[in-house]
């Protein structure tokens, strides 16, 4: 699993939530979150793109085993694994917006490039 950070909470609490945070990323287009936990998502989200690049059944299954919603893990083979064929990573851009007004927390919004 790419990334090191804790994001202060339990495994299991950090793993479901950087799932559901990169299926949502992969349903929309874009997130809006912490620097830190952007910078997670980015690196999962990334290996999943490259996943959905080779388009066979294993792949399929290590994917659906990491997306929570099989219509987010359909549109990934189908729209955007193929719109990202020819480029070698950087699938994601993290653009930083300022402090969160109630706990000055830098913020951040992530995106599919």
């Amino acid at each position: 699993m790419p990334g090191t950070r804790k994001l202060g909470r339990t495994s299991d609490h950090r793993k479901a939530m950087l799932r559901a945070m990169v299926t949502f990323l992969l349903e929309n287009g874009k997130i809006e979150t912490t620097v830190t936990r952007a910078k997670e998502v980015s690196a999962m989200a990334e290996k999943m793109i490259t996943l959905g690049k080779t388009n066979d059944l294993a792949t399929k299954r290590q994917v659906l085993a990491y997306v929570t919603k099989e219509d987010v893990a359909k549109k990934l083979f189908d729209e955007i694994s193929p719109k990202y064929a020819d480029r070698n990573g950087g699938y994601t851009r993290i653009v930083k917006i300022g402090p969160r007004r109630g706990d000055s927390a830098e913020m951040a919004i992530i995106q599919l490039v």
